[in-house]
């Protein structure tokens, strides 16, 4: 069931990434000839309209053929005014751009839907466990609100790095106490309770604790909100940086096809579902990300050309754009043999280890 699962999972992502270029040159005015799921050769295909809809043999992506996409196709006369490059700059845009942003709805959506659905979204500086033979376990207990630590309080984050400011009175090593006990002040049963706590270097934290785990809280619409806009940037600054930096070694590591992600997928459908939604959501994202390289034939490459004919003033001769299109293409095969590389040496080794 789990390959079956992340099969429906990458089909979702290609019909509705394909759906946004469909949507949206519908609503311009653009001629839409054909939506296809998957490439090659119809297999299965009907007609709706002016539109031809089917289903192709190789699970590879899947198009939307625009009329008039190459300016040199013969295109019935009444249909010339409604072809791809004989609409304005900014209709040809934000069609090649509804594909990416909705790869991006979808990541959102997905990372947003399970922040909600956490009930440790949004970290609080109320005790949740004590660990047993720690520094706290005498004297906090699970309930107690954390006000204030040698009279710094706020955050979770502003607690934590107060008590990592006290150091043992010789080398950190591993369990030593600090030299200077923590001034912890806490609320219990409506009452604030000041405790003095040495707390004790933990070398596999790399910090010095108290040895307590803060309770989290589910988040709000717009808490949940702030936390995905913010893991999503994450994630994109890193998907960036990895290919941006495509000639170091070790970066070179980073980069996977669609077979380690879809791997990834049925894995994670395997064990939990809640991390294939994750996975899911990280390579729609990815999706989205390189489709917006300034390449032909991603989109990116297609905005690239219609903003370099804005600034000209005069359509760009189709012969540049496919030479350009070739060293695009190029340098796409380029990842994707480094990506399925990489795919082959970790699935043939030690596997990506999920289960």
């Amino acid at each position: 069931m789990s390959y079956v699962l992340a099969f429906l999972g990458f089909v979702a992502l290609i019909i509705l990434h394909e759906f946004g270029h469909f949507a949206v040159a519908k609503a311009v005015g653009m001629r839409v000839e054909r939506f296809s799921l998957f490439m090659g050769p119809l297999l299965v295909k009907f007609r709706r309209g002016e539109t031809e809809y089917g289903i192709g043999p190789f699970p590879l992506g899947g198009y939307v053929r625009i009329t008039g996409m190459n300016p040199h196709e013969e295109i019935p006369p009444e249909v010339v005014p409604r072809a791809y490059y004989n609409q304005a700059v900014w209709k040809r845009i934000v069609v090649i751009l509804a594909g990416p942003a909705m790869n991006l709805l979808i990541a959102f959506v997905i990372v947003w839907a399970l922040v909600m659905s956490s009930s440790q979204a949004v970290p609080t500086t109320t005790v949740g466990q004590v660990t047993s033979g720690s520094p706290a376990a005498k004297v906090l207990r699970p309930g107690d609100e954390v006000v204030s630590v040698d009279g710094i309080g706020g955050s979770e984050a502003a607690i934590r790095k107060q008590i990592d400011s006290h150091r043992c009175a010789g080398a950190q090593v591993n369990d030593c106490l600090a030299a200077t006990p923590a001034r912890v002040v806490v609320k219990r049963d409506g009452q604030l309770v000041t405790l003095q706590i040495r707390p004790r270097y933990n070398a596999a934290a790399e910090r010095v604790l108290l040895g307590i785990a803060f309770a989290g809280k589910p988040a709000n619409a717009a808490q949940a909100a702030s936390i995905t806009t913010s893991q999503l940037a994450s994630v994109t600054g890193q998907t960036v940086s990895t290919v941006a930096r495509i000639f170091e070694p070790q970066q070179r590591k980073q980069l996977h096809s669609i077979v380690y992600g879809y791997t990834a997928t049925q894995e994670s459908f395997a064990t939990s579902t809640t991390q294939a939604l994750w996975v899911l959501a990280l390579i729609s994202l990815s999706l989205a990300i390189i489709n917006l390289f300034p390449f032909l034939p991603l989109d990116g490459g297609h905005v690239f050309w219609a903003v370099a004919e804005k600034l000209r003033g005069k359509r760009i001769p189709f012969e540049v754009m496919e030479r350009a299109g070739v060293v695009g293409f190029v340098l796409i095969m380029f990842i994707f043999v480094i990506g399925l590389t990489n795919d082959i040496s970790t699935l043939s080794g030690p596997g990506i280890g999920l289960r």
